[in-house]
């Protein structure tokens, strides 16, 4: 059985409990940013289940989820808590376990071959070593199963967000190296692979997101109510920050100003009257 990580959730207000009681407003410093870049992930998620990979990117998930709340959209969410390390080679050890986290969040070969809906990867990106890794994990589960690989490679999307200081048209670093690379694109449909900026991630969630490879373990169950180290103020701040007119008209207007917007699932949620 997989252990995975403890997460409360964070979206409905009833089952945050006592867990923000004397505690300080926190200072929101990034919201605006962070909701653009938001909107950016959501439009160009291919009208996709959402996956958001690792703990880097709590902030976007938590804030897409307070502002789906009521929507049709409203289950399309979902965290995938897990960091990977390249590996020359993956030993049943660390692939049984591996494919049983996946499995948990409901992406398995065959749920992926039959599904009606993109699956959609979002991380924070650097070099995307996380990503390839996750790419070539899947596409040797696919095999395996012997799963219909030109039917999924159509459903998979790997979105990356990346800091505003690093530049995705395919050039290189000081170092050489490139400064926003995709994950084997070369075998994805032109669609599956997309980029946004952002510059809202905290020092602590970029620390949190260097794992020792494999899928994160659980560190038992809560002390108090309150598992050890979770900002759990800002983060349901974040939520709640996502169900607000001003943050959701936000959305809105970036949303539209996306080429997306000629697809006709994105036009039918934009003007959902949750928004």
């Amino acid at each position: 059985m997989t252990n995975r990580p403890f997460r409360g959730d964070l979206v409905r207000p009833d089952q945050v409990g006592t867990l923000l009681d004397d505690t300080k407003e926190p200072r929101l410093r990034f919201l605006p940013a962070l909701t653009d870049a938001t909107a950016k992930v959501l439009a160009r998620s291919g009208n996709g289940e959402l996956h958001f990979v690792g703990r880097s990117l709590d902030s976007m998930h938590d804030l897409l989820g307070g502002a789906l709340e009521r929507t049709s959209w409203h289950d399309r969410v979902h965290q995938l808590p897990m960091s990977l390390k390249p590996r020359r080679d993956f030993t049943d050890h660390d692939t049984a376990p591996l494919r049983e986290h996946l499995a948990a969040a409901g992406i398995t070969p065959h749920r992926l071959a039959r599904g009606t809906r993109p699956t959609v990867f979002v991380d924070l990106v650097h070099e995307g070593e996380t990503f390839t890794e996750l790419y070539l994990q899947l596409r040797r589960w696919i095999v395996e199963d012997r799963e219909a690989w030109p039917v999924i490679r159509r459903k998979l999307r790997f979105l990356g967000v990346t800091p505003r200081r690093l530049s995705c048209g395919g050039g290189t670093t000081r170092a050489g190296r490139p400064s926003c690379p995709r994950p084997r694109s070369g075998t994805f449909p032109s669609t599956a692979t997309s980029g946004t900026t952002s510059a809202t991630t905290s020092r602590s969630s970029r620390r949190r997101s260097r794992g020792s490879g494999g899928p994160t373990r659980a560190s038992g169950p809560p002390i108090a109510g309150r598992p050890p180290g979770a900002p759990w103020p800002r983060r349901s701040r974040w939520s709640a920050s996502g169900g607000k007119p001003g943050t959701r008209g936000q959305l809105v207007r970036t949303v539209t100003r996306e080429p997306a917007m000629a697809e006709s699932w994105l036009r039918t949620l934009v003007t959902e009257p949750r928004y």
